[in-house]
């Protein structure tokens, strides 16, 4: 009977251990430390354990050094997030939506996580040297050496040599994993392939840009980390059926968009964490070497931080030569937490940006279940057919069928919204708000939005 007792416990402690997975998190992987927290977590009852405190840049206009830990999580686990330089006033767990409650003991904070999520935890209202706490699902596929169509990065630093434009090119039916601890430091490429995934736990550090999809269909990505790319964090052109999950995401450079996807179509983008010095989420038509408009794009289950421009901007860049221009539509954002949107230059302000040119139509697109925190420089909504001499080479050519429902937004200071039709000709048409709360007051006109003559349709329910 004691044999048969022990032999339960050493499988009970091992299911409690398997429900909680830390990564080897060390400077061998070329990854800076940053000393301003140190975060233990544990099974509740069980032993705690150390997380490597990453430093990550953020916020292109004065670059500063912020924390992130990762780690997975099955079930139930509880956090001590310690503040190790001056002293504890106040603390806020972000979303505010995640309703993350803690216990304060002196410059510490303990508090349980029930499920996987993504928060952003600010000492004395510090969001630009904050931490970020990446509480990720359990990995449901691992690897652990290179094996047919595996191309497989190991924990520690990987700096491929004498790569074109330090690029890995990964060819058709290939899984990329990158283990926990992993650091890549170069742009992975899926160029006119198909069934291609990218996943695990590891990170893509500083590269060119950090996954570019281009004449590609049937590609995941799923799970990885990218830190600080030069441009995009994944780049998308002229593709079909790309699905991104569990991305966390970010930048400080000038153009370090987070998503953007350039006539693309069938793309899901769920539960990332995008945190950029541009756009977090760009949806775009024809530019360089793609044409044949975009369509069929769902961004749900996410979290996006806009340090410099926009959250959600649709509707820019198409193909001016085309007689009858390009059309980006069907495309749906649900259940949406907007930290922070940041835009100095008011001609390009806005939390969700429909910002029609280039002779592009933009139709049937759903903002609902969206929660914004914090505007410092900007405009909750944005809708505008207009004609942008430094990117445009004609005017957009129309806006239809604009919804934005069950929306939130808690901040003050920010610009007036703004629905602007160019023309008789180029309109904007069938604009519905439906349960718009702002401070706590819902919607009933649009008093206080800035319009113009040509605009119809619009509807406040």
């Amino acid at each position: 009977m004691k044999f048969i007792t022990t032999i339960l416990s050493t499988l009970f402690c091992l299911s409690m251990q398997a429900q909680l997975v830390t990564y080897p998190g060390t400077l061998s992987t070329g990854m800076p430390h940053n000393d301003d927290y140190t975060i233990r977590v544990r099974i509740p009852g069980g032993e705690w354990k150390d997380l490597f405190e990453y430093n990550v840049q953020v916020d292109m206009d004065k670059v500063q050094d912020a924390s992130m830990v990762q780690f997975d999580m099955g079930s139930p686990v509880e956090l001590m997030v310690k503040k190790n330089n001056g002293t504890v006033r106040e603390v806020t767990i972000r979303p505010l939506s995640k309703g993350i409650e803690y216990k304060q003991i002196q410059n510490a904070i303990l508090f349980t996580l029930e499920k996987p999520q993504y928060l952003s935890i600010e000492f004395n209202g510090d969001r630009l040297h904050n931490l970020h706490l990446f509480a990720n699902p359990l990995e449901t596929e691992k690897y652990d050496k290179v094996e047919k169509d595996i191309m497989y990065f190991g924990p520690g630093i990987h700096r491929p040599k004498d790569l074109p434009n330090n690029q890995i090119r990964i060819p058709s039916n290939t899984t990329v994993y990158l283990a926990p601890g992993t650091v890549v430091k170069a742009k992975l490429l899926v160029d006119k392939a198909e069934n291609v995934r990218i996943i695990g736990r590891g990170i893509l550090d500083h590269p060119v840009r950090g996954i570019e999809v281009t004449d590609s269909k049937n590609v995941l990505i799923d799970g990885i980390t990218v830190v600080n790319p030069d441009h995009y964090t994944v780049f998308g052109g002229g593709s079909t059926g790309i699905t991104i999950k569990n991305l966390k995401s970010f930048s400080c450079k000038g153009w370090s968009d987070g998503i953007d996807m350039m006539c693309c179509r069938q793309v899901l983008i769920d539960n990332v964490f995008m945190r950029n010095s541009d756009d977090c989420i760009a949806l775009y038509n024809h530019r360089w070497n793609w044409w044949g408009g975009s369509s069929d794009i769902t961004v749900q289950n996410s979290i996006l931080w806009a340090d410099v421009a926009h959250p959600i901007n649709i509707g820019g860049h198409g193909d001016p030569d085309s007689p009858t221009g390009e059309v980006i539509e069907n495309l749906t954002f649900r259940n949406i937490d907007i930290l922070e949107h940041d835009e100095d230059d008011p001609i390009y302000q806005g939390c969700m940006t429909v910002d029609c040119g280039d002779k592009n139509q933009v139709r049937n697109v759903l903002f609902e279940d969206i929660r914004v925190e914090n505007i410092q420089e900007g405009r909750l909504f944005y809708v505008k057919v207009r004609f942008n001499e430094k990117y445009d080479k004609q005017p957009g050519s129309g806006i239809e069928g604009i919804t934005f429902r069950n929306i939130t937004y808690t901040g003050v200071g920010e610009n007036p919204s703004l629905i602007q039709g160019l023309d008789k000709e180029r309109t904007v048409q069938n604009v519905t708000f439906e349960n718009v709360v702002i401070n706590g007051e819902r919607i009933k006109d649009l008093k206080g939005v800035v319009t113009n003559d040509f605009i119809k349709g619009i509807k406040i329910k």
